[in-house]
């Protein structure tokens, strides 16, 4: 049956969108759901083990965010400009967003800092992106740390304290424009319990990019066009999890980003994991073939977005839908720094 985007809205009231990360990351709520039945559960993130077998895995993204946010000013007219980095097409060449970017033409000279980063736009995108070019003295990541800001989502008004709050506590390879937000209610103590229980801890990469954030525009769901991300498995991690495949156990992810890498690469090479690198584009929505996840941990998604979709292609439509209803009457906090949800 085909979808259209109005079959995954819902009324969200403004005051659950959570503005600030809790004091302790594993202390936030889950809601667990029973995909098959559709029943449902409160519970606490830390009892997450309770809902893992020895056996599992538990797949995580190691992607680190960029401090992508780029203030600076034309080198011309000294008027203001802001630059979000999304990708690095090559050496230093980069796919950004600018503002205000009816006045950013290609040739346009930017400058950031007190110099220390300069910038030329060599070519324009569509939705006000841009191709630009970077010029600096040493390290390009270590220009970036100094001068960028966390690129926090838009619905975000807070600014965040402590930057790496909007970090994994395993992100480990930096690339990504937004943070793999499932993961942030791990904490070091939880993973060792979880691994002592016999549980594998598995990683992978997946960078983000900000076409998350990017709304479907399309009325037949079937006409958006997924937006691409650079994604690693390696061999090490793929043989564990056959292995754990071979002899019962599930594969856990955690959050979307280690679902479409997952499933990626299972639907590449007919549900087996191999080592395996590249750009991915998979839309995974309702009808979608699942090949590799049993389960998986995520975060509440916002109203007609890629990622309910692709939530409701495990579990059915109305099952999400009933689960956020709860989820919204019992006040659970909503998007990057809200609460979670265990899908089994």
């Amino acid at each position: 049956m085909g979808y259209q985007l109005e079959d995954f809205d819902y009324e969200l009231p403004h005051e659950l969108i959570a503005q600030t990360p809790l004091k302790q990351r594993d202390a936030s709520r889950l809601l667990v759901l029973d995909h098959k039945t559709g029943q449902y559960e409160d519970h606490h993130f830390y009892e997450i083990i309770d809902q893992l077998n020895p056996g599992d895995a538990v797949v995580m993204n190691n992607s680190r965010v960029l401090p992508a946010r780029l203030h600076g000013q034309k080198s011309d007219t000294k008027g203001h400009v802001e630059v979000l980095l999304l990708k690095n097409v090559e050496g230093d060449t980069w796919e950004t967003l600018v503002k205000p970017a009816r006045k950013l033409l290609v040739g346009q000279e930017i400058s950031f800092g007190n110099g220390e980063l300069k910038a030329v736009i060599t070519e324009e995108l569509e939705h006000g992106g841009r191709m630009v070019k970077f010029s600096y003295q040493g390290i390009f990541l270590e220009v970036l740390e100094q001068l960028g800001e966390m690129p926090l989502p838009p619905y975000i008004k807070e600014k965040l304290n402590d930057q790496e709050r909007y970090q994994t506590v395993y992100s480990k390879v930096n690339g990504s424009a937004a943070a793999p937000t499932a993961g942030l209610h791990w904490t070091p103590e939880l993973l060792a319990k979880v691994e002592a229980k016999g549980v594998s801890l598995v990683e992978l990469t997946l960078h983000v990019g900000l076409g998350t954030f990017r709304p479907v525009e399309e009325a037949n769901i079937e006409d958006h066009k997924m937006h691409s991300e650079f994604y690693q498995l390696s061999q090490e991690a793929a043989d564990t999890l056959n292995s754990v495949k071979a002899k019962g156990g599930r594969i856990i992810a955690t959050g979307t980003t280690s679902i479409r890498t997952l499933e990626t690469i299972g639907s590449k090479f007919a549900g087996e994991l191999k080592a395996d690198s590249g750009w991915t584009d998979i839309f995974i929505k309702p009808g979608y073939n699942w090949t590799v996840v049993d389960g998986f941990i995520t975060n509440f998604h916002l109203p007609k977005s890629t990622l309910v979709m692709l939530v409701a292609a495990f579990t059915g439509r109305d099952n999400i839908l009933n689960a956020y209803h709860h989820a919204i009457e019992e006040k659970y906090r909503f998007f990057s720094f809200g609460d979670a949800m265990f899908i089994k």
